[in-house]
């Protein structure tokens, strides 16, 4: 198992995950530090994804643990990993497509309040007017404010992946798990989209990306976790997981994505 010195927030310890006869993890053990931003790449078909559901609850592991803040959260349902700080930005959005931009904002924050995620988000009428305006702060936060009243189904690709981020931020999450953050993304867009993470990096936020375009991941990671077939085969800063032939080879040398 893993061990570190820093503030470690999520510990992935010793994960297996088998799909009858597929190992589609094997021996992941890996730490997030507070704080940082943890890239995880491989080529399609990796584990990363996966990976992924198994620390958000969406799936749990044939063996091994999750460990979040000091505490075991495997076997948790996803809204009680969420309610303990966990978000998601998903790889195809999630949101509200009949909503306003604002109201997709809103409905997390009240769902965060009340304990769960409900048709009824908005009876608590009480509570309206002060988190509409901390729903306004970030929808500004990701460039949005002037498609505050636009309906969400009505959103290029883009924007529905900044709404999203939105949607994550004011849970205020202690770990944010962004999965393909700029996937079908303009290269102004994607440009955009690394200055916003930036900025969020530099309020504290600790941050899990999964992303092919490796442009986002040398521009944001502090470390890299390098996924194979299930399982690690290269980790660390993103100068030493540049220089590895092992990720040559496996990723970043491949034309395949």
């Amino acid at each position: 198992m893993a061990t570190s010195d820093h503030n470690v927030v999520l510990h992935v310890a010793d994960v297996h995950m088998r799909f009858g006869g597929l190992h589609a993890l094997a021996d992941i053990d890996l730490e997030v530090e507070e704080g940082k931003t943890h890239a995880i790449i491989g080529p399609n078909g990796a584990g990363k994804s996966t990976l992924l559901n198994v620390c958000v609850g969406r799936l749990f592991p044939t063996s091994g643990a999750v460990v979040f803040d000091g505490q075991v959260i495997t076997g948790k349902k996803p809204h009680e990993i969420n309610q303990a700080g966990v978000a998601r930005v998903f790889q195809t959005p999630e949101i509200f497509p009949e909503l306003s931009v604002l109201d997709n904002v809103m409905a997390p924050a009240f769902a965060k309040r009340d304990g769960a995620f409900k048709l009824n988000f908005f009876s608590n009428m009480h509570k309206e007017g002060e988190i509409r305006e901390e729903a306004r702060h970030f929808i500004n936060d990701v460039g949005m404010t002037a498609k505050l009243d636009t309906h969400a189904g009505a959103l290029s690709r883009g924007d529905k992946r900044r709404l999203e981020l939105a949607m994550c931020l004011i849970q205020h999450p202690r770990l944010l798990l962004l999965d393909e953050p700029t996937a079908g993304m303009s290269r102004h867009d994607t440009n955009t989209t690394i200055e916003l993470l930036r900025k969020i990096k530099e309020r504290g936020m600790t941050k899990i990306i999964i992303e092919h375009d490796m442009h986002v991941v040398f521009s944001l990671a502090d470390k890299i976790s390098v996924l194979a077939q299930g399982r690690i085969i290269a980790e660390g800063a993103p100068d030493e997981v540049r220089a590895d032939p092992r990720v040559k080879e496996a990723y970043l040398g491949s034309e395949q994505e």
